[in-house]
């Protein structure tokens, strides 16, 4: 299953977001791997939208194992300054999955 998601990232943070995504943690690299997530990549825009795409045989089941993960809880908290969240919170509850309307294959 393909899934394609968009984020917001503050346009005042966006060499640093870019910097930090040179240097993920192996240990959160691990563990997006343990949970299921394949041929996971992240695109930005210069206006700070940032458009995911990831394949996973049951992206719900892979994205609920990857926010109980403990090291997923400690990237998300040092992440969050970076993205506009009106009601608070973190880019994985501000994920917003887009429909998939063609495909070539």
């Amino acid at each position: 299953m393909r899934t394609c998601f968009i984020l917001k990232v503050r346009p005042e943070k966006l060499d640093e977001y870019k910097s930090r995504h040179a240097q993920v943690w192996p240990e959160m690299l691990q563990a997006l791997r343990e949970t299921g997530w394949r041929n996971y990549s992240l695109f930005l825009r210069p206006d700070g939208y940032v458009i995911g795409y990831v394949e996973a045989d049951d992206f719900d089941r892979c994205h609920a194992a990857m926010m109980k993960h403990p090291v997923n809880a400690r990237w998300q908290a040092e992440m969050a300054p970076f993205f506009e969240s009106p009601n608070g919170g973190t880019a994985d509850d501000h994920m917003l999955r887009l429909e998939e309307v063609f495909h070539l294959d």
